[in-house]
């Protein structure tokens, strides 16, 4: 999780890199995430797109997002939860490389019931004293019976959509605290979603009723975990967990700690590591590939 632990394993990283926090935070969200990238333009020019930002009507309010699809035909829907710094352009152009491989991805604000996106600009602005001050009150608006109104809401949104072609399932993918709210989508549009992966998530194991692995069996959908080190090593037992509930529940399931840090799929993150995120993204493509 985002905590003072990952804070500190995110000054190492950045330390080996010759760069301070101070520093990572005065680069711009452009700056870093060109970094990220290089290299990825032929993966972003496969085809055109075409993209807008979007706004529909939940039983709680009116959320906002980012819409992506393919110029051209209709293409299996992509519901994208982004981690705890919320909507912005690190995710925007996550959301851009996967419409590239043939997906209308919608990437939602999740925070909508305070702010519309972007309510950050890069994952640094969290980890200041004033970020914290800005998203914990948005945190604490969300509760697993919210996530799931957004997910009936946004899933029915999407297959309103001419790109999306409602005769495919629907995959769901989510980072940091978005990861869990993979297993929630899944769990409140069962006919609908047949795959979601969950990048360093938290909360997928915890003691109540509802957990997210309590709701494996009943869901529809395939899964991908993928587990950073870190989380790892503080809570070892809960990969088995998981891996017990998806096999009890006879859902498909890809467990696997990854050799990288919480954070480290996200562009703008100080812990980003380009290797395992590509990694990760290949075994996404996978996941998306066979099941929807």
């Amino acid at each position: 999780m985002c905590d003072e632990l990952t804070a500190r394993e995110e000054e190492q990283a950045l330390a080996r890199k010759g760069i301070g926090r101070r520093d990572f935070a005065a680069l711009s969200a452009a700056t870093v995430i060109a970094a990220c990238t290089a290299g990825d333009g032929e993966a972003k020019a496969k085809r055109a797109l075409t993209e807008r930002s979007v706004t529909f009507a939940t039983p709680d309010g009116t959320a906002d997002g980012f819409f992506v699809h393919p110029a051209k035909g209709k293409h299996p829907a992509v519901l994208l939860w982004p981690d705890i710094a919320g909507l912005r352009e690190a995710y925007q152009v996550m959301a851009r490389r996967l419409a590239g491989e043939g997906y209308a991805v919608l990437v939602l604000n999740h925070y909508y019931r305070n702010a519309p996106a972007p309510i950050m600009q890069s994952m640094a602005e969290w980890r200041t004293p004033e970020g914290q001050a800005k998203l914990k009150p948005m945190i604490a608006a969300i509760n697993p019976e919210a996530t799931m109104r957004d997910a009936k809401a946004a899933i029915a949104w999407l297959d309103a959509q001419k790109a999306v072609d409602t005769r495919r399932g629907v995959g769901t993918q989510g980072y940091c605290m978005g990861g869990p709210y993979t297993v929630r989508t899944a769990f409140a549009v069962p006919e609908r979603v047949r795959a979601a992966a969950s990048f360093h998530g938290g909360g997928l194991v915890t003691d109540k009723p509802d957990s997210p692995h309590r709701l494996f069996g009943q869901t529809k959908a395939s899964y991908l975990i993928a587990i950073a080190r870190n989380d790892d090593a503080r809570a070892p037992a809960e990969k088995d967990t998981l891996r017990e509930a998806a096999k009890a529940a006879g859902r498909p399931a890809e467990l696997e700690v990854y050799n990288a840090d919480h954070g480290w799929c996200t562009l703008d993150a100080p812990i980003y590591d380009k290797a395992e995120a590509e990694r990760a993204w290949a075994r996404l493509l996978a996941l998306y590939k066979g099941a929807l």
